[in-house]
């Protein structure tokens, strides 16, 4: 039987929270709920579930500045797939939260078809840019260390499990995650990597010494 799909859904106001989770039930029915308040909370959390699937996060909740807050969640929890949630709609701020991490960016102005549609998006391995932001073709560059692409340990491991050839299914057999966190993996290895397929990803490897 497959798992039921686990969320985290943070934001200080709680009837936002009230009227996101019958919302969120239309992903799944059998959708497992966690709330938080804050920043603190929200950690606290996603240190006592680790197989969270999908963090809900509002970037404004005490605690901790904004942006502050989306850098350490990544973080400290790089297998949990995040998506911000926000009222501020400026093309400037979107892509500040995109650089800090973030898998998505949903605007709180936004319809109940449009979240859907982008938190599905960002479980099936891709990444959720609002219109607005493609609108100012301010497009989304995954920052790069001085020494090369600034994958993590986790991304790292994944990419060679890719360059020995295995699917996705065994690539999570052997790292021990769900195939919907290695779709994850993948798509940030894309995205910092700057291609767009797995023929790309193992050319741009073995140029790095990965084989």
């Amino acid at each position: 039987m497959e798992a039921a799909l686990k969320i985290l859904l943070s934001d200080d106001h709680p009837l936002y929270r009230e009227g996101v989770k019958p919302l969120l039930h239309k992903l799944d029915e059998s959708v497992i709920l966690y709330e938080a308040h804050d920043y603190p909370s929200a950690f606290e959390l996603a240190r006592a579930h680790p197989d969270i699937d999908l963090a809900l996060m509002d970037l404004c909740m005490p605690g901790m500045p904004g942006l502050d807050g989306i850098r350490a969640f990544r973080d400290t929890f790089p297998l949990i797939a995040l998506i911000v949630l926000s009222a501020a709609e400026e093309p400037q701020d979107i892509q500040l939260v995109l650089n800090a991490g973030a898998l998505g960016y949903i605007t709180k102005s936004s319809s109940s078809e449009v979240m859907l549609n982008a938190i599905r998006l960002v479980l099936a391995g891709g990444v959720y840019i609002p219109s607005v932001t493609l609108a100012e073709r301010q497009v989304y560059t995954p920052p790069l260390s001085h020494d090369g692409p600034a994958l993590t340990h986790r991304q790292m491991d994944v990419l060679r499990e890719l360059v020995l050839g295995k699917s996705n299914r065994q690539i999570a057999e052997t790292l021990d995650v769900t195939e919907g966190t290695v779709k994850i993996h993948l798509a940030a290895i894309f995205r910092v990597l700057q291609v767009n397929n797995r023929t790309e990803a193992l050319l741009a490897a073995q140029r790095m010494g990965i084989r």
